[in-house]
C-alpha cells in the first residue's frame, strides 16, 4: 500500500506538522487549541450548540468554523466520512446521530491527530467509528462507500480543492450529500502572505467554490456565508448532492 505521505498533491508537510503539534498539546492537556486557525465567530467549540458528554480532549482540539454535523442533517443508519477529522469531535457527534446501524469514518493525514481522535473515541465509548490515515485528495475508500461527506474548515487548506471535491463525489453513493463548514474569501485570495495553515491563505471565493463543486458533478449546490467577514474571509455552510442514478437530480 502506498504511504499516504507519498501521495501528491496534498496539504503540505508544514500544515500536517502544524496540526500534529497541536494534537500533541491537546493529548498532554496543556493548551486549549480550539479556534486557533481562524478569527471568525463560531470557530472552535463555540460553533456547537451542545457538547454534553464529549471528551475534553475532543473539545480542546476543535479547530473548525462551524458545525457540519448539524449542516449535513445526519440520519440513523447512514455512513458518514469526515474529511480532515482532527481530534474527532465531528466524527464522535456523527456517530451518535447515525446510531443505531450507522458508521462514521474520520480521515486525517496527521498521525498525532489520529492518535488523539482514537483516544477520544475510546473515552466516549463509541464503537461505530473508524479513523483512517490519508489525504483528502486521495481518500482511501472505494467508490460509492458513504452516504454523507462532511468537513470542518479543512478543504480551504488544500492546494488542490478540485481534486478534493472530485474524491468526495467519487466516494458518495448516488443521492449522497455533501454538508460542510468552510471558509470563503471575499476576494480572489484574501491574504496570500498569511501562513498556509491559516484560514485566509488559500480560501476560495463563493463563486469559485460553486464552480468547483459543479465541475466535480454535484447538483443542488448552495453556499451560505455565516457571520461577518474578518481578515477577508468568512465562515460558510456548503450543501451539495450527488445525483441519483434514476432521477439525475
Amino acid at each position: 500500500m502506498t504511504d499516504p505521505d507519498d501521495r501528491r498533491p496534498h496539504r503540505s508537510t508544514a500544515i500536517v506538522d502544524h496540526y500534529g503539534a497541536l494534537a500533541r498539546a491537546a493529548l498532554e492537556g496543556t493548551h486549549a487549541i480550539g479556534g486557533e486557525t481562524c478569527s471568525s465567530t463560531g470557530c472552535g467549540p463555540t460553533g456547537y450548540d451542545d457538547l454534553t458528554g464529549l471528551p475534553d480532549g475532543a473539545v480542546r482540539a476543535s479547530l473548525g468554523c462551524g458545525n457540519p454535523v448539524a449542516v449535513a442533517d445526519l440520519r440513523p443508519g447512514e455512513t458518514v466520512l469526515d474529511l480532515g477529522s482532527g481530534g474527532g469531535i465531528d466524527v464522535l457527534m456523527s456517530a451518535r446521530r447515525i446510531a443505531p446501524g450507522g458508521l462514521a469514518y474520520g480521515l486525517d493525514a496527521s498521525p498525532d491527530m489520529l492518535a488523539l481522535a482514537a483516544a477520544n473515541a475510546d473515552q466516549a465509548g463509541l464503537g461505530n467509528v473508524r479513523f483512517l490515515r490519508g489525504h483528502i485528495e486521495d481518500i482511501p475508500l472505494p467508490d460509492a462507500a458513504v452516504d454523507v461527506v462532511i468537513s470542518n474548515c479543512v478543504i480551504n487548506l488544500s492546494a488542490d480543492k478540485p481534486r478534493v471535491l472530485a474524491e468526495a463525489f467519487r466516494v458518495l453513493r448516488p443521492g449522497g450529500r455533501l454538508g460542510i463548514s468552510d471558509m470563503i474569501a471575499d476576494d480572489v485570495q484574501a491574504d496570500p502572505a498569511e501562513p498556509r495553515h491559516q484560514c485566509a491563505a488559500q480560501a476560495l471565493t463563493a463563486d469559485a467554490y460553486l464552480k468547483a463543486l459543479r465541475l466535480a458533478g454535484f447538483t443542488q449546490v448552495t453556499i451560505t456565508g455565516t457571520g461577518a467577514a474578518q481578515g477577508g474571509v468568512r465562515s460558510a455552510i456548503v450543501h451539495a448532492t450527488k445525483p441519483d442514478r434514476a432521477s439525475g437530480r
